[in-house]
Parts: structure tokens; C-alpha cells; sequence
């Protein structure tokens, strides 16, 4: 009946087959909602004060034959007070109920009630409870929403990749959630407060209140690498919103630039200053130059001619009329072919000469030179290959150490360089200055989001933050990250700072998460020793989690040596015999410490972070001793072991974290100290590290 409903049979007009397609796209995407896989469908009830109707609340909305709702979206208005009501504030509600499930299977039922014990007798009455559960159910009238079914949440084992919180959604982060869309809200969130998740389920949020205009102007979710996309990606589809983008800085650039390499910490820092913003419009200019030397062409039996001076001012006045730079190209051809026309003896029609002459090689060359079609590559390919031609675009904004910085060998063609990441903002500023070229305006044009998601925004340099700017419709953003967190080499000591580099067309807001759902007390306390030296004026998040493993510091090799009573003279670290020990110590005290953690958290997995440095010994040495791990990829954490540079594990939450040679982290990375706090804030269970060398001191103090 269904597929019938959608044939417009021989004959059928152009406006049926049209009303086809789009009922036939309606209903996809209403299956694509409906199919949530092994997920729950329902898990809530609420029981208004002022009524017996009861609402159930679920991941999508449902209706019967009469319209009547079934099942309430978990982001309608109605669905509000299952996430905010508290006892001083119940907002209306006599009972919130949980359902605890695992696909079609019922694991059990949490309730909540408001008012006085009255009400709780009440309820007692209509059967719905047991006599058992009153004193629970009254113990919990002030609490936090569902808390057995939030701590049941946080302490199920990790798949590797991030799940959906639609369940347990507290009180602060619904605020966040559903708050306006206009304008840059910051949402400042320690470890484990879920700001990511959050902010994923304000993307669903947003999509379903503002349905029209963002499901055509769409939703892009910007995140620091793969593996954190990777990681993410299942929330969205999970919550029926399948169409939003998520992208990493380098996907949004053209799939002709190749992006693969990193830049030390001080080339990043001049390639992020927004001073690089002004250097390349000045390279702009400079590339739009007036003739060398006057241009004579054959035309028929006459010769025509372009004095230096005209074309001077064919540049001038091209550069005055446009704002993109290749769109100008044809304006100059325009004007040339006109000023040659204007030198013939007799009166010439311009497009005359340009059928005739516009093959000549000497036109050709005149153009290139005077007014050149570039692409971003083609114009970094030149600038970087050219000291003369960085030194003209700085006009004094750089020094000549930052000049040498961004010096390196010209390419002969700009396809074949491979980009650094940090590159990256610096094309996109040059095709935001470009513009496209006529015959490739998909391939050149720069899409726009009526919603960006920024996660991690606290590293972003200052050209990251533009490129993200010019990807904004309107200015309607959402930015989450941690100040305590800002390792990279454009590390933010303050949310003013990213702020002054995103849309202002609206006044910003700025929320901050204060509690922790993710980390137990006693691994918290561990991180919180070093956040006082990570960012000493940071308040740590409140854990909800006031008990768990504490954590474990293994030592090995010349650390565990050192501690004996008759410790031997230490070997010079720089000897490569002495390094090879160490590494060995290593991966024999992690592949005992391993097989631990495997038991203990059971089919949940564990990250062994480590320094860039030890990365490929370690890796070598496990694989020695046959130790099954894997690696992060562009699928996320898909092995129960991952082995994972610490630069990469920002965003990521494991069952159980291995941190390895603190010492290397914080003298290898350019914000060490806050690194390290990063690794330590990643376990939901168990926390360990192990060391051969000397603890820093932030981990070796009581």
C-alpha cells in the first residue's frame, strides 16, 4: 500500500514525479530516525502535579492514528522538566521515572518524586510502587536526576567510540543544551563534565527547535583530528540526526591539498599569528603588477601596443573596483584588449582582438604577469619559495628569524607539496582573499553553516579561529573546551582570547560545567595535583564519583633501581645501550600491568598513552613480546589495548589509562604540564603510571 502510494504510473506529469521524489526522500529520512539499532527507544516518564496524564519520554517522537503522542521527543518543550525538575524546583511534576534497558530488554525502573510525602503515599496507592521502594524514592526527592541510572551509565564499560547521554542529561548541561541559538555560546567544562556530548546533543537539539532554516543551511561539527571524529561520530545518527558534518579544519579545504605533516612549535606560531592574515593580502597585491617593459602585438598588417603606463593603471584601477582577487582576471583582460584596440590606426572592436590576439604567447604572458588566476597552493607555493617575495608581504610585520620560519624550497608545481596541518588556516586565508576561479567555482567556493560545533576550541590558533569565523552563516556558534586542557602551541590562557577571533554579531555567552560525571574521586585527586601547576587559577570539577581504584605509580628500570639500597652509579641517558634497557623495562612492566587492567575492566579498554619520543620503541618492543594492541586510525579505538601518542588523546575517555614516562610528556610537549593533565583525566575506572626515568616533580611530591 505504501509503495503504491508513491507510483505515478505512464504518462505521469513532471510535477507527480517531483512529488515522488520528495515524499520518497520524507519517508527515508524517517526511517533513517527510527532505525536506533540495539538502543532504547524509551527511557523516561513523567507524571505531571495537575493531571493523571503521564508522558513517556524517548529518542524520537511517535504518534497514533488520532494524533495523539505515544512517545515525546526527548527535545520537545513538554520533555523539558524530565531533565530540569529538582525538588526545590519540580516544575510541575509529582514523578520523574527512569527506565534502565538494553535493547528490548527491561533491566529496571528508578522513580523520582516531588512534594511532600503525601504525594509519595499517593502513588504508593495506584500500584505503580512496591512499599520497598518508598524510602529510596523519598531519599531522592532533592537529588540528582536518576542517579542510579546515571551512575549505571558512567561505570558500564567503553566501546572506544562516544555514546549518547539522552537518559541521563542533567540538570546544567540541559540548560546549555536548550539555551538560544544566536550568537557564540562558550561552554567551559573541566574533564568529564561531557561537554563534547553535550555540545553534540545541542547540535540534535537545534536541528529538531529550528528545523527550518538549519536543515538546509546545516550543521557543521569541527573536531582536532580523526581519531576524535572517529571516536564521536556515532552520536548524532544515534539521536536520528544523521546529516549533520563533521570535519576536521584540513577536510574542509579542497581534496587536492594534501595535508600530512606537522610544524615545530615556533614555525606554528608564526603560521597562527593573525599577522600572517595581513602578510598574505599584501601577497595578494603584490602578485598584480604593472608590464616591465611596453607590449607589442601583431594584429593584421598593424602592430598594437600596451605602454608600462597603461598597464599600470589597468592594475590600479582593477584593484580598486574588486573585492576577490581572481575575479578581477577578467576585468584586466577587458581593459587590455581595449587599450590595444584604442592603439590600432583605425577604430577596432575590442573582441576582435581579442579572437586574434589572445592566443600569442606574448598576451598570454603580459596577463600572467599583470593580473595571475592563482589558487591558495599555487600562491603559499611561491610565497614560502621566495624570501624576496616574504619580505615584500611582511612589510616589516615579521622579523627575519620569523622570515627564515616560513622560508622552504619551492616546489615546481603545487601539487606536488605536501602541507603542513598548520597550513591549513593559511590556504584557507588565501582562498578567502582569492576567491574562485571561474571554471572551478564548486572546487573553490568556501561553504557556510547556519551551526558550528567547535570542540577543543581553548588550542586553536588565531588564523584557525578565522577559518572557522568564515564557515558561520550567521555567527550562531557553540565553542566547548577547557582552558586547564590547552596543550598546543597556540595554548589560550582565557576564553577572551578565543573570543576576539570568532563572529561578534551578537553578544557571546559564556557557561561553564561544574560537575564531573567521567573520573572516580581518587583518580581526580591525582590530576588535581598537577592542575594546580597546569592552571593554578582553574577550579576542578566537582566529582559525582566519590569513590573508586586508586591510582597506581609502577616504577621500573633505572627508576625502580634507583630506589634499592644498593643502588648502582645511574648510566648517562643518552646512552643508546642504557635507552634500549629502558624501553625493554618498560614493555615488560606494561605487559604485566596490562593483562591487570584487562581484568579488571573486564570487555572495557585501555589507552597506554605516551610520549612522541617513545611511541615507535614501545610499540616495537610489545609487539616483541607479542602483546595484542592496536593503534588509533581513522576508525577510532577499535582494539581493547591502543597504544596512543599523548598529542592525540585529548577528547577520548577509556575504562583504564596507562600514562607512560610523565617526565617525557611534560618536557616534550610545548604545554607538558597540561598535557600531562590531559592524560591523567581520560580513565572512567582506573588510572596507573609507569615510569623508568624520574617522576616530575608535580607526580613525585606527597
Amino acid at each position: 500500500m505504501a509503495t503504491a502510494s508513491f507510483r505515478t504510473g505512464r504518462g505521469g506529469t513532471t510535477q507527480a514525479r517531483v512529488e515522488r521524489e520528495a515524499m520518497l526522500e520524507a519517508s527515508l529520512a524517517r526511517l533513517t530516525k527510527l532505525n536506533i539499532g540495539d538502543r532504547s527507544l524509551v527511557f523516561g516518564r513523567i507524571d505531571p502535579a495537575d493531571s493523571a496524564e503521564r508522558f513517556y519520554i524517548g529518542r524520537v517522537g511517535l504518534w497514533d492514528a488520532d494524533h495523539d503522542p505515544i512517545l515525546v521527543d526527548w527535545r520537545a518543550p513538554v520533555a523539558e522538566p524530565f531533565y530540569r525538575a529538582t525538588g526545590r524546583a519540580p516544575l510541575g511534576l509529582r514523578r520523574r521515572r527512569h527506565f534502565a534497558s538494553r535493547g528490548a530488554t527491561l533491566l529496571g525502573i528508578e522513580d523520582e518524586f516531588f512534594g511532600d510525602a503525601a504525594a509519595i503515599g499517593l502513588d504508593l496507592a495506584d500500584g505503580d510502587l512496591d512499599a520497598s521502594d518508598t524510602a529510596d524514592a523519598g531519599g531522592r526527592i532533592a537529588g540528582r536526576s536518576g542517579s542510579g541510572a546515571l551512575i549505571a551509565s558512567l561505570e558500564a564499560a567503553r566501546t572506544g567510540r562516544l555514546s549518547d547521554i539522552v537518559a541521563t542529561i542533567q540538570g546544567e548541561q540541559d540548560l546549555v543544551i536548550r539555551a538560544a541559538m544566536p550568537g557564540v555560546l562558550v561552554v567551559q567544562g573541566g574533564p568529564g563534565t561531557g561537554k563534547t556530548v553535550v555540545a553534540l546533543h545541542r547540535a540534535a537539539y537545534l536541528l529538531y527547535t529550528h528545523r527550518f532554516p538549519l536543515e538546509s543551511q546545516g550543521v557543521l561539527v569541527v573536531g582536532p583530528n580523526r581519531l576524535f571524529l572517529a571516536y564521536i561520530e556515532q552520536v548524532l545518527p544515534s539521536l536520528g540526526e544523521a546529516g549533520v558534518e563533521q570535519a576536521t579544519l584540513s577536510e574542509l579545504l579542497s581534496p587536492a591539498v594534501r595535508v600530512a605533516t606537522l610544524d615545530d612549535e615556533a614555525v606554528s606560531r608564526v603560521k597562527g599569528d593573525p599577522r600572517m592574515a595581513a602578510l598574505l593580502r599584501k601577497a595578494v597585491r603584490d602578485r598584480r603588477r604593472p608590464l616591465r617593459e611596453d607590449l607589442v602585438v601583431g594584429y593584421r598588417l598593424q602592430r598594437l601596443r600596451l605602454t608600462v603606463s597603461q598597464s599600470a593603471e589597468i592594475v590600479a584601477d582593477v584593484s580598486r573596483r574588486v573585492r576577490k582577487h581572481n575575479a578581477g582576471r577578467r576585468l584586466v583582460e577587458d581593459e587590455l584588449y581595449a587599450a590595444l584596440a584604442q592603439s590600432a590606426r583605425h577604430s577596432t572592436d575590442p573582441g576582435e582582438v581579442r579572437e586574434s590576439v589572445s592566443d600569442q604567447i606574448e598576451v598570454r604572458e603580459a596577463l600572467e604577469w599583470m593580473w595571475p588566476v592563482l589558487t591558495p597552493a599555487h600562491l603559499l607555493n611561491d610565497l614560502y619559495g621566495s624570501k624576496a617575495l616574504l619580505n615584500s608581504a611582511s612589510n616589516n610585520r615579521l622579523s627575519a628569524a620569523e622570515i627564515d620560519l616560513l622560508h622552504r624550497p619551492r616546489a615546481s608545481h603545487p601539487s606536488e607539496v605536501v602541507w603542513s596541518f598548520q597550513d591549513v588556516p593559511v590556504l584557507d586565508e588565501a582562498r578567502a582573499l582569492l576567491g574562485y576561479r571561474a571554471e572551478h567555482r564548486t572546487e573553490d567556493a568556501v561553504l557556510t553553516y547556519g551551526h558550528v560545533v567547535v570542540d577543543e576550541a581553548q588550542d586553536l590558533s588565531p588564523m584557525e579561529l578565522r577559518m572557522i569565523s568564515r564557515r558561520s552563516l550567521n555567527g550562531s556558534m557553540t565553542v566547548v573546551g577547557d582552558i586547564a586542557q590547552a596543550t598546543g602551541s597556540w595554548a589560550h590562557d582565557d576564553w577572551a582570547s578565543v573570543l576576539r577571533g570568532l563572529p561578534d554579531r551578537r553578544p557571546s555567552r559564556r557557561v561553564e560545567l561544574t560537575l564531573g560525571y567521567r573520573i572516580p574521586a581518587p583518580a581526580m585527586a591525582l590530576a588535581n595535583r598537577v592542575l594546580r601547576y597546569a592552571a593554578p587559577t582553574a577550579t576542578p570539577p566537582a566529582t559525582v564519583r566519590t569513590s573508586g581504584d586508586e591510582p597506581r605509580i609502577v616504577a621500573c628500570g633505572a627508576a625502580a633501581a634507583a630506589s634499592a639500597p644498593d643502588a648502582p652509579e645511574p648510566q648517562h641517558p643518552q646512552d643508546r645501550e642504557f635507552q634500549t634497557a629502558q624501553h625493554e623495562a618498560l614493555a615488560v612492566a606494561l605487559k604485566g600491568l596490562l593483562a591487570e587492567e584487562q581484568s579488571a575492566v573486564g570487555d572495557g579498554n585501555v589507552a597506554v598513552v605516551v610520549p612522541d619520543s617513545l611511541h615507535e620503541p614501545l610499540r616495537s618492543e610489545l609487539q616483541k613480546r607479542r602483546v595484542a594492541f592496536g593503534g588509533p586510525g581513522r576508525g577510532g579505538l577499535e582494539q581493547q589495548i591502543t597504544l596512543v601518542p599523548v598529542r592525540l588523546v585529548k577528547g577520548l575517555e577509556v575504562d583504564a589509562v596507562v600514562v607512560v614516562e610523565p617526565a617525557r610528556i611534560v618536557a616534550e610537549e610545548c604545554q607538558g604540564i597540561r598535557s600531562l593533565y590531559v592524560a591523567l583525566t581520560r580513565a572512567t575506572r582506573r588510572v596507573s603510571v609507569v615510569h623508568a626515568e624520574p617522576l616530575p616533580e608535580v607526580l613525585a611530591e606527597p
